[in-house]
């Protein structure tokens, strides 16, 4: 071999050795890692860039962290939501016990606070599909605690005094009990992405409850065919079952859980509270009480109004 045939030879080995460590352009991902919470719960979106494996490794930890993240956010919010409605009913029973506020308005206003308050919570749950059976756990422990002292298991005179009329133990487990089967329904079938449950609640809660305190006070002129109604009361309920509606309304609307077209929603509020007004103008008795026929009523009217 000759000296010039060893130095091309020499040339091109290097030329081949060299040649792989040339630099590609860049050509994007056909997918791109997941980014959003959705995409990281759902795992719908994958990609490859030569390290697949562990990829999927830490979205499959992420989806667990979130998971986990969004149990103990609820959990919470349980915990923070029970105390504040237990906190809310011992305030009624103290002054109630210490005579400082009669026994039928500190009931009504227990009645027209704990489940408006309770709705207004709604939405310091997360977006998990769970959030709602941990708020459910609210008015479970609830109507657990009445049905225990209403069969006098257990005995709370101030819980007595707050909430019923007559002040006996077995009243718990009808109006009382009643009212919180519909919070624990509204919850679970309907939750706070329709108005049907907040429209049945607003007037089951305001509109009912402030019928009864302004009926005791300016009630003088009763209702021809309820003489235990008066005009003041019905007038009442239908004003304030209204507004309070419209304002519940209004807040999980801002807050984005539905969308409504407002003037239409007027009309079809004010349709609801007439007919709640007139179910809660007749009379009752033991068995079919005002917590059961006003929210009843009131979901039927939404649900033919609005439809979901």
């Amino acid at each position: 071999m000759t000296l010039a045939s060893a130095v091309g030879a020499a040339l091109s080995v290097k030329h081949f050795s060299l040649s792989p460590l040339r630099l590609r352009p860049h050509k994007p991902h056909l997918f791109s890692p997941p980014t959003s919470t959705a995409a990281l719960l759902t795992g719908r979106r994958s990609w490859n860039d030569g390290d697949g494996v562990v990829k999927s490794l830490r979205f499959r930890r992420s989806a667990a962290a979130l998971a986990g993240s969004a149990v103990v956010h609820d959990a919470g919010a349980t915990a923070v939501v029970m105390a504040g409605a237990y906190g809310l009913v011992l305030t009624f029973d103290v002054l109630t016990q210490r005579n400082l506020m009669e026994q039928s308005l500190s009931r009504k206003l227990v009645h027209i606070l704990s489940g408006l308050l309770f709705m207004a919570c709604w939405p310091i749950f997360s977006t998990s599909t769970e959030a709602r059976y941990f708020a459910s756990l609210v008015p479970l422990a609830n109507c657990l605690r009445l049905v225990t002292h209403g069969l006098s298991l257990a005995t709370d005179e101030g819980l007595i005094k707050s909430v019923t009329r007559e002040g006996k133990p077995e009243e718990l487990l009808r109006g009382p009990l009643y009212y919180v089967l519909v919070l624990i329904v509204c919850v679970l079938v309907f939750w706070r992405e329709s108005p049907i449950g907040v429209i049945s609640l607003a007037m089951m809660c305001g509109g009912d409850g402030i019928a009864d305190i302004m009926g005791r006070r300016f009630g003088s002129i009763k209702i021809p065919y309820n003489e235990k109604k008066s005009w003041a009361g019905s007038i009442s309920m239908f004003i304030f079952g209204f507004l309070i509606s419209m304002g519940m309304l209004y807040y999980f609307s801002a807050l984005g859980y539905f969308r409504l077209d407002w003037p239409r929603t007027m009309e079809r509020v004010a349709l609801i509270s007439f007919v709640a007004t007139f179910v809660e103008s007749l009379s009752t008795t033991r068995t079919v009480d005002d917590n059961i026929s006003v929210p009843l009523a009131s979901m039927v009217m939404a649900f033919l109004c609005f439809g979901y």
